[in-house]
């Protein structure tokens, strides 16, 4: 049976926001119930107008600031208190960043782990930033016809979007010329996402299609790609029915600092802003010291692999994907890089990392995803190898795994800082540095 919703009171109410959780949105207490407000900041007085109420807690949108903090800022975005795509643009950028960079710390405090050395963050651009992104699509005659964007701060409804200011600049401006776009299909009811993914040399549309799609459709959209400079791909099925409609499915980005070029297939994973991505791979690079062997966990397309390789170490980069894989072989190919060799491997499953670490290791690079990288780290041969640089996505098992590297095998936290790779959001990207043997 379904719960039945607490009415919504009609007028708007003050709050006073005593703190803020982790996806940005403030919290108060109004009559003895707790109630979210996205684009608050703790210590301010607002206005709020109920959005939903339900039954341990409730949900307000900002009708007007009464006392704000010193850290807001106005957000550059008009859609920002509709749309949930960012969390943080009404917050100073440094004072997001400390406000990151605390929560990881808290977390490595928690699990018995402190850096001897916390470096200043790794920045790169604020807006524009966005190579890679998931477009929702719906067509709601209700609110105009086609949306395409992400989900409202409340619910999973899109929000009405005419420009994006964080995707990259071929796209941002555009997403009204978009919401045209699939208006003008005769299948506009049967697209369910767009996926955005540019390099250095251009950028690519890949729509997701339930229905084959039409002779019209099909020209509506070259004519799009014609007048935009867009490639424009259609994805009927899986990752692998991808195919190119107008223009071509190869992007690349440099690395200059290595004099690398790696090229990547619109739905390949990459990280989604360029600049702090080449700066996190230098960092990570310098870190390592490459020399010897080198092992480079979780390699995607040899983001790091082939920078390591390029050092003149022997790096092996190891990647679940197969076709990951091959790109990354590609890569290799495509760069001369000689000392290079890629393997698929589930990294995830028990044992799966032993024939690669046989010869032993010297210097260990990861870059997992959320879930961490438990199990590969419990598979390490010991004595581990003698430096571990550890990207993270994720402040909890980024803590969880460094907890057993310095309690359980006595490895010492070097080295700290974090990453801006999702300037506005809640995502937190970070990079630690281990050495073995003086914990």
């Amino acid at each position: 049976m379904r719960a039945r919703r607490l009415p919504l009171p009609a007028e708007p109410i003050e709050v006073d926001i005593r703190s803020v959780d982790g996806r940005g949105r403030g919290i108060g207490e109004v009559g003895g119930r707790r109630i979210r407000v996205p684009g608050a900041l703790a210590g301010e007085r607002l206005r709020v107008r109920y959005r939903r109420r339900r039954k341990r807690e409730d949900e307000g949108e900002v009708v007007e600031v009464l006392a704000a903090a010193a850290d807001r800022v106005a957000p550059r975005c008009p859609h920002f208190y509709g749309c949930g795509g960012c969390d943080w643009q009404h917050l100073d950028p440094d004072a997001g960043l400390r406000a990151k960079e605390a929560e990881v710390l808290a977390a490595l405090a928690a699990a018995g782990v402190e850096p001897a050395r916390v470096d200043p963050p790794i920045r790169g651009p604020r807006f524009g930033y966005r190579r890679k992104a998931r477009l929702g699509v719906r067509f709601v005659p209700g609110k105009g016809g086609a949306l395409v964007g992400f989900r409202e701060k409340f619910g999973n409804r899109l929000a009405v979007l005419e420009s994006c200011a964080v995707l990259h600049p071929a796209v941002g401006p555009r997403v009204g010329e978009l919401r045209s776009l699939v208006d003008s299909l005769d299948a506009r009811e049967r697209i369910p996402q767009i996926e955005l993914a540019a390099g250095d040399g251009g950028a690519v549309l890949v729509f997701r299609h339930l229905d084959p799609l039409g002779p019209a459709d099909r020209e509506r959209l070259r004519r799009f790609a014609a007048a935009s400079g867009l490639g424009v791909a259609l994805q009927p099925g899986g990752p692998e029915s991808v195919t190119p409609l107008a223009g071509g499915l190869d992007l690349s980005y440099r690395l200059s600092e290595f004099g690398l070029e790696l090229g990547f297939h619109p739905l390949d994973f990459v990280q989604v802003n360029a600049q702090v991505n080449a700066a996190l791979v230098e960092r990570a690079v310098e870190e390592l010291r490459p020399a010897g062997r080198v092992l480079d966990l979780f390699a995607g397309v040899g983001n790091f692999t082939l920078a390591i390789a390029s050092r003149g170490a022997a790096a092996t980069g190891i990647e679940g994907d197969p076709r990951l894989v091959e790109r990354a072989r590609e890569n290799a190919r495509r760069n001369r890089i000689e000392r290079a060799e890629f393997h698929a491997a589930d990294l995830a499953r028990p044992g799966a990392l032993a024939p690669h670490v046989a010869g032993g290791v010297d210097r260990l690079l990861l870059d997992p995803p959320r879930t961490g990288a438990e199990e590969v780290l419990r598979s390490l041969p010991r004595p581990g190898p003698e430096r571990i640089v550890y990207v993270s996505c994720h402040p909890g098992t980024l803590a969880r795994d460094l907890g057993w590297l310095v309690g359980g095998l006595g490895y010492r936290l070097r080295a700290f800082a974090l990453a801006d790779m999702f300037p506005h959001t809640s995502h937190v990207e970070s990079i630690a540095t281990l050495e073995r043997g003086a914990g």
